[in-house]
């Protein structure tokens, strides 16, 4: 690793990955194991993470902490003691006030002393996986909870924190856009504020990818997600939820992410855990970090000083297709000068024949996907960025 060079003040938020899971759904393509309970490995990959946000946080020098994120894998299976020294390191290497601290769950471990405990290690806001309220797509898509196992986890997590997300998915084959309704008017009346709705992806590599090529498994067509999708936003909308993202709503400004929009955002954030990806600036560039994803390697190469498995260093186009990427998700957009890097003018070109044909828009100085645009985001992304 070499010295960082960061903007003054420069906000910087912490993901921490922890990859263990009791089942691997046939769906996920994350950095996942399946969790043999093997303690010690456990116990040992703690000790890694803890020495890799030392090793990072020395790098990047005293920045201000903007958001810590527990993802997976399900960190909800990690100790909640564990939990606490985590955010506890963290803390003593990055000051700050009180931030959100997100920790994605399982509805299997909704156990009240559990994520009481959880919430007492600093955890403030909750992300609950429930992914369905109907037990055929629960055993469809691979998950170990029912769908009444997830109505009584909502129940729990909502008693507990303040701060509370649930996923949802669909697109699922043979889902109709009345079942799909139902089930999102069914999830509005338990209590969360924020809510991630998913359609269904068929990621490379994935038994469900396996299942496709053998045609044993049909998404539905493009017309029917389509119409998925706009049922999706018209149940969340009349129900007071913001659509602030393509796959992200909230029920008003203070329930969004702070820590998905610290990254939308571009802002820099440390990556530790098994197959983390970070994003921090080194040596006065932006500088992209993939952590060894098989988890000896990840304890090995810490104990060696070297975490990472790739690191690039992103040049002012790369960083420019990456704000432009992960911006135009927004409903905020990016702002018209990221733009520049790119060879873009709004004036003409692609930004000029997609405002003409109501799919961006531009307003005080940003580009925006429209609500016309936003459901075809990847066809808008491909006329800018090709």
């Amino acid at each position: 690793m070499t010295d960082v060079s960061p903007g003054p003040g420069d906000a910087v938020a912490v993901y921490v990955h922890w990859p263990y899971c009791a089942r691997l759904c046939p769906y996920c393509d994350f950095n996942v194991v399946k969790d043999r309970g093997w303690v010690e490995e456990q116990a040992v990959l703690v000790e890694a993470i803890l020495c890799d946000l030392s090793a990072q946080a020395a790098l990047l020098g005293p920045r201000p902490l903007a958001s810590i994120f527990f993802g997976g894998g399900t960190p909800s299976l990690m100790r909640p003691r564990d939990v606490a020294v985590v955010i506890g390191r963290i803390r003593a290497a990055f000051p700050g006030g009180d931030v959100e601290i997100t920790l994605e769950a399982n509805p299997t471990d909704a156990e009240a002393a559990h994520f009481a405990a959880l919430k007492d290690a600093g955890v403030n806001r909750l992300s609950l996986g429930v992914q369905s309220l109907d037990d055929a797509s629960l055993a469809f898509l691979g998950r170990n909870h029912s769908a009444d196992e997830a109505r009584r986890a909502i129940a729990v997590a909502a008693s507990i924190f303040d701060r509370l997300s649930i996923d949802l998915i669909h697109a699922l084959p043979g889902q109709t856009v009345a079942d799909w309704r139902a089930a999102l008017t069914e999830a509005l009346a338990m209590g969360f504020e924020h809510v991630s709705p998913y359609q269904l992806t068929i990621a490379e590599g994935t038994a469900f990818a396996r299942a496709f090529e053998r045609g044993t498994l049909t998404p539905p067509d493009e017309d029917t997600s389509a119409d998925l999708y706009e049922a999706t936003e018209q149940v969340l909308s009349a129900a007071g939820f913001d659509a602030y993202e393509v796959s992200n709503h909230a029920r008003g400004v203070a329930a969004r992410s702070a820590h998905n929009l610290h990254v939308w955002r571009g802002g820099d954030y440390v990556g530790v855990g098994p197959g983390a990806h970070g994003r921090i600036t080194m040596d006065g560039v932006r500088t992209a970090t993939v952590a060894h994803r098989r988890v000896g390697d990840y304890i090995a190469g810490v104990a060696g000083g070297a975490p990472w498995s790739e690191r690039e260093t992103l040049d002012a186009r790369a960083a420019a297709e990456e704000r432009v990427l992960l911006g135009l998700r927004t409903v905020e957009g990016v702002a018209v000068s990221d733009l520049s890097a790119l060879g873009l003018d709004p004036a003409s070109g692609p930004i000029a024949d997609l405002v003409e044909d109501g799919f961006v828009a531009i307003a005080d100085g940003r580009l925006a996907a429209t609500a016309t645009g936003r459901p075809v985001l990847d066809s808008v992304l491909k006329a800018l960025l090709t």
